[in-house]
């Protein structure tokens, strides 16, 4: 079992690594097309900016062997800004198209209401069970560094939530595509958890 790692030059791809590999994974970054070949499943880690994250993508070809790979049924997890680029725009960067690969798109978190950023821990309210979910506590709680969020065209999309000012989506899913919107490798136990059953699920 190798889970590849997208390595498009904007993200906290090593940390990412490192949680993986703590739990007994074998990970290989990943930074071209030809270097996804004989992976078992793939996790686009991220932070930063929409237009940034697309950019680095397109500027490795990367973004078409991602959808085949999706369509294809390779397990996918998108985290933070990874989970973002899954979706078709955000509204941090007007015109630029994401991978497309879940409806909906990302917007930002009002600022005449919340503090923006939204950082820190927020408590995870389940909306559908999954796999991806097993042996995650209900009320558990994870930690979060972020502007924008993801608003799934489909509700049934929507895995869990967290709430900010609003519910909002915190982690998505369509089958073997994931999205986490909060850092997993800081979530302590739950995002272990979360990333063990990525790692060894089916």
């Amino acid at each position: 079992m190798i889970i590849g790692l997208l390595d498009y030059g904007l993200s906290n791809i090593r940390n990412a690594q490192k949680a993986f590999e703590y739990l007994g994974a074998t990970t290989r970054l990943i930074g071209s097309p030809v270097e996804m070949a004989g992976v078992d499943k793939l996790a686009l880690p991220g932070v930063g900016a929409f237009a940034a994250g697309m950019a680095g993508l397109e500027a490795r070809g990367l973004v078409e062997p991602i959808r085949q790979a999706v369509a294809d049924g390779v397990p996918f997890l998108g985290i933070c800004l990874g989970m973002q680029l899954l979706f078709e725009r955000s509204a941090e960067s007007p015109g630029i198209d994401g991978l497309g690969l879940l409806p909906g798109e990302a917007v930002k978190f009002d600022e005449s209401a919340e503090r923006v950023p939204h950082m820190g821990w927020n408590q995870l309210t389940v909306a559908r069970p999954d796999p991806l979910l097993a042996g995650v506590s209900a009320g558990s709680y994870a930690y979060f560094v972020h502007s924008y969020y993801c608003v799934p065209t489909d509700p049934d999309l929507t895995l869990a939530t967290a709430d900010y000012g609003r519910p909002f989506c915190a982690i998505a899913g369509r089958g073997r595509l994931y999205g986490i919107q909060f850092h997993p490798e800081k979530s302590q136990a739950v995002g272990l958890q979360i990333l063990r059953s990525f790692a060894f699920g089916g």
